[in-house]
Protein backbone atom coordinates (compact mmCIF):
# COMPACT_ATOMS: atom_id res chain seq x y z
CA UNK A 1 0.00 0.00 0.00
CA UNK A 2 1.21 3.34 -0.79
CA UNK A 3 2.02 6.08 1.83
CA UNK A 4 2.07 9.86 1.10
CA UNK A 5 4.87 11.18 3.20
CA UNK A 6 3.69 13.28 6.31
CA UNK A 7 5.90 15.75 7.71
CA UNK A 8 6.98 13.79 10.09
CA UNK A 9 10.18 12.03 8.69
CA UNK A 10 10.41 8.66 7.18
CA UNK A 11 13.82 7.07 7.42
CA UNK A 12 14.70 4.08 4.90
CA UNK A 13 18.14 2.26 5.16
CA UNK A 14 19.29 0.96 1.83
CA UNK A 15 22.91 0.69 0.12
CA UNK A 16 22.48 1.63 -3.58
CA UNK A 17 20.16 4.64 -5.00
CA UNK A 18 18.62 4.18 -8.59
CA UNK A 19 17.54 7.15 -9.96
CA UNK A 20 15.16 8.00 -13.05
CA UNK A 21 16.32 11.20 -14.87
CA UNK A 22 13.29 12.97 -16.52
CA UNK A 23 11.18 13.89 -14.14
CA UNK A 24 13.16 12.88 -11.06
CA UNK A 25 17.10 14.99 -12.12
CA UNK A 26 15.84 17.18 -14.69
CA UNK A 27 12.85 18.07 -16.76
CA UNK A 28 13.04 17.85 -20.88
CA UNK A 29 9.36 18.02 -21.15
CA UNK A 30 9.42 20.97 -23.26
CA UNK A 31 12.26 19.92 -25.93
CA UNK A 32 10.64 16.34 -25.45
CA UNK A 33 7.09 17.84 -26.53
CA UNK A 34 9.07 19.70 -29.21
CA UNK A 35 10.60 16.71 -30.55
CA UNK A 36 7.97 14.53 -30.83
CA UNK A 37 5.25 16.43 -32.11
CA UNK A 38 8.13 16.81 -35.17
CA UNK A 39 8.21 13.18 -35.46
CA UNK A 40 4.43 13.27 -35.52
CA UNK A 41 4.61 15.02 -38.46
CA UNK A 42 7.12 13.83 -40.17
CA UNK A 43 5.67 10.32 -39.77
CA UNK A 44 1.87 11.06 -40.30
CA UNK A 45 0.49 10.07 -36.80
CA UNK A 46 -1.65 11.52 -34.27
CA UNK A 47 0.41 13.62 -31.76
CA UNK A 48 -1.87 13.54 -29.05
CA UNK A 49 -1.59 9.75 -29.33
CA UNK A 50 2.52 9.94 -29.57
CA UNK A 51 2.32 12.19 -26.67
CA UNK A 52 0.03 9.66 -24.85
CA UNK A 53 2.45 6.92 -24.84
CA UNK A 54 5.81 8.57 -24.46
CA UNK A 55 6.10 8.88 -20.88
CA UNK A 56 8.47 6.62 -18.92
CA UNK A 57 9.42 4.44 -22.25
CA UNK A 58 12.09 3.61 -24.20
CA UNK A 59 11.82 5.96 -27.67
CA UNK A 60 12.63 2.64 -29.75
CA UNK A 61 9.36 0.63 -27.99
CA UNK A 62 7.27 4.18 -29.01
CA UNK A 63 8.31 4.43 -32.58
CA UNK A 64 7.68 0.60 -32.58
CA UNK A 65 4.11 1.19 -31.80
CA UNK A 66 3.95 4.06 -33.57
CA UNK A 67 5.34 2.83 -37.01
CA UNK A 68 5.60 -1.11 -36.97
CA UNK A 69 6.36 -0.60 -40.85
CA UNK A 70 9.11 0.71 -40.39
CA UNK A 71 13.14 0.20 -39.16
CA UNK A 72 12.76 0.83 -35.14
CA UNK A 73 16.68 1.42 -35.30
CA UNK A 74 16.51 3.36 -38.05
CA UNK A 75 13.24 5.43 -36.29
CA UNK A 76 15.32 5.56 -32.84
CA UNK A 77 18.24 7.93 -34.98
CA UNK A 78 15.13 10.09 -36.23
CA UNK A 79 13.77 11.13 -32.74
CA UNK A 80 17.54 10.72 -30.74
CA UNK A 81 19.05 13.17 -33.94
CA UNK A 82 15.96 15.88 -33.01
CA UNK A 83 16.48 15.42 -29.19
CA UNK A 84 20.17 15.78 -29.20
CA UNK A 85 19.95 18.90 -31.21
CA UNK A 86 17.42 20.30 -28.44
CA UNK A 87 18.10 21.24 -25.24
CA UNK A 88 16.21 24.11 -24.53
CA UNK A 89 14.16 24.55 -21.46
CA UNK A 90 16.32 21.91 -20.04
CA UNK A 91 15.66 22.79 -16.25
CA UNK A 92 17.36 21.36 -12.78
CA UNK A 93 14.45 20.16 -10.57
CA UNK A 94 14.46 21.16 -7.03
CA UNK A 95 16.35 19.51 -4.57
CA UNK A 96 18.69 17.96 -6.77
CA UNK A 97 22.10 18.93 -7.20
CA UNK A 98 22.57 18.45 -2.82
CA UNK A 99 20.98 15.34 -2.99
CA UNK A 100 23.50 14.06 -5.52
CA UNK A 101 26.20 16.18 -3.96
CA UNK A 102 25.41 14.15 -0.45
CA UNK A 103 25.60 10.92 -2.19
CA UNK A 104 29.18 8.36 -2.44
CA UNK A 105 29.63 8.48 -6.42
CA UNK A 106 29.52 4.45 -6.11
CA UNK A 107 25.98 4.11 -4.16
CA UNK A 108 23.86 5.71 -6.88
CA UNK A 109 23.17 4.86 -10.20
CA UNK A 110 21.12 6.57 -12.96
CA UNK A 111 18.43 4.29 -15.11
CA UNK A 112 16.68 6.04 -17.39
CA UNK A 113 14.80 4.94 -21.05
CA UNK A 114 17.17 7.05 -22.89
CA UNK A 115 20.11 6.21 -24.85
CA UNK A 116 23.22 6.58 -22.86
CA UNK A 117 24.33 9.52 -25.48
CA UNK A 118 21.29 11.25 -25.00
CA UNK A 119 20.98 10.84 -21.21
CA UNK A 120 24.52 12.35 -21.07
CA UNK A 121 24.09 15.00 -23.34
CA UNK A 122 20.91 16.17 -21.28
CA UNK A 123 23.11 15.94 -17.58
CA UNK A 124 26.05 17.76 -19.14
CA UNK A 125 23.53 20.62 -20.45
CA UNK A 126 21.87 20.46 -16.90
CA UNK A 127 25.41 21.11 -15.43
CA UNK A 128 24.65 18.15 -13.25
CA UNK A 129 27.30 15.25 -12.33
CA UNK A 130 27.76 11.92 -15.09
CA UNK A 131 27.49 9.12 -12.61
CA UNK A 132 29.59 6.10 -12.34
CA UNK A 133 26.84 3.77 -13.12
CA UNK A 134 24.51 4.20 -16.38
CA UNK A 135 21.51 2.01 -17.34
CA UNK A 136 20.03 3.08 -20.55
CA UNK A 137 17.61 2.25 -22.73
CA UNK A 138 19.90 1.04 -25.43
CA UNK A 139 21.77 -1.02 -22.86
CA UNK A 140 18.55 -3.09 -22.01
CA UNK A 141 16.52 -5.73 -24.25
CA UNK A 142 13.47 -5.12 -22.12
CA UNK A 143 12.76 -1.32 -21.29
CA UNK A 144 10.31 -0.10 -18.55
CA UNK A 145 8.04 -1.40 -17.00
CA UNK A 146 9.85 -4.33 -17.79
CA UNK A 147 11.83 -4.63 -14.25
CA UNK A 148 15.40 -5.44 -16.50
CA UNK A 149 16.46 -1.75 -16.20
CA UNK A 150 16.36 -1.75 -12.18
CA UNK A 151 18.07 -5.38 -12.08
CA UNK A 152 20.83 -4.16 -14.17
CA UNK A 153 21.02 -0.99 -12.01
CA UNK A 154 21.38 -2.80 -8.94
CA UNK A 155 23.43 -5.63 -10.56
CA UNK A 156 25.58 -2.71 -11.82
CA UNK A 157 26.09 -1.21 -8.14
CA UNK A 158 27.13 -4.85 -6.67
CA UNK A 159 23.98 -5.00 -4.05
CA UNK A 160 20.68 -6.72 -4.06
CA UNK A 161 17.47 -5.23 -5.69
CA UNK A 162 15.75 -5.13 -2.27
CA UNK A 163 19.19 -2.99 -0.96
CA UNK A 164 18.10 -0.70 -3.37
CA UNK A 165 15.85 2.39 -3.12
CA UNK A 166 14.28 3.39 -6.27
CA UNK A 167 13.31 7.45 -7.39
CA UNK A 168 10.40 7.37 -9.99
CA UNK A 169 8.41 9.75 -11.39
CA UNK A 170 6.10 7.63 -14.36
CA UNK A 171 3.93 4.33 -13.91
CA UNK A 172 6.13 2.54 -15.71
CA UNK A 173 8.82 3.13 -13.34
CA UNK A 174 7.42 2.35 -10.16
CA UNK A 175 5.63 -0.76 -12.07
CA UNK A 176 9.49 -1.55 -12.58
CA UNK A 177 11.00 -0.47 -9.65
CA UNK A 178 8.65 -2.84 -7.58
CA UNK A 179 8.59 -5.61 -10.08
CA UNK A 180 12.42 -5.79 -9.26
CA UNK A 181 11.83 -6.19 -5.93
CA UNK A 182 13.60 -2.47 -5.05
CA UNK A 183 11.67 0.25 -2.80
CA UNK A 184 10.25 2.85 -4.68
CA UNK A 185 9.99 5.91 -3.63
CA UNK A 186 7.60 8.16 -6.56
CA UNK A 187 7.54 11.78 -7.10
CA UNK A 188 4.31 13.40 -8.10
CA UNK A 189 6.08 15.76 -11.07
CA UNK A 190 4.43 14.65 -13.67
CA UNK A 191 1.55 12.04 -12.87
CA UNK A 192 -0.61 12.22 -9.18
CA UNK A 193 -0.23 10.43 -6.46
CA UNK A 194 -3.25 7.80 -7.67
CA UNK A 195 -1.49 7.51 -10.81
CA UNK A 196 1.50 6.13 -8.73
CA UNK A 197 -0.58 4.08 -6.08
CA UNK A 198 2.07 1.18 -6.67
CA UNK A 199 4.86 3.37 -5.11
CA UNK A 200 6.19 2.51 -1.43
CA UNK A 201 6.36 6.53 -1.00
CA UNK A 202 5.05 9.31 -2.76
CA UNK A 203 6.53 13.06 -2.46
CA UNK A 204 6.43 16.09 -4.20
CA UNK A 205 9.96 16.03 -5.30
CA UNK A 206 13.35 15.33 -3.91
CA UNK A 207 13.55 18.55 -1.54
CA UNK A 208 12.72 16.80 2.08
CA UNK A 209 14.97 13.90 1.05
CA UNK A 210 18.75 13.77 3.20
CA UNK A 211 21.00 11.20 3.34
CA UNK A 212 23.32 9.57 5.91
CA UNK A 213 25.91 7.16 5.68
CA UNK A 214 25.29 4.50 8.55
CA UNK A 215 28.17 1.88 8.66
CA UNK A 216 27.86 -0.26 5.28
CA UNK A 217 24.86 1.71 4.20
CA UNK A 218 22.74 4.76 3.56
CA UNK A 219 20.34 6.28 5.47
CA UNK A 220 17.41 8.41 3.33
CA UNK A 221 15.61 10.71 5.30
CA UNK A 222 12.19 11.40 3.18
CA UNK A 223 9.87 14.62 4.53
CA UNK A 224 7.41 16.44 3.15
CA UNK A 225 8.58 18.56 0.41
Amino acid sequence: MASSISPASIQLRCKGILFDMDGILISSMESVVRCWRRYAALRGVDVEYVLSITQGCRAIDTVKRLRPDLDPEEELNVIEGFELADCDGLTVLPGVPELLGSLPEDRWAVVTSATEKLARKRLEAAGLPLPRYFVTGDRVTNGKPHPEPFLAGAARLGFAPGDCVVFEDAPSGVRAGRDAGCTVVATTYSHSAEELGEADYRIADVTGVRVEQENEGLVLHLSAS
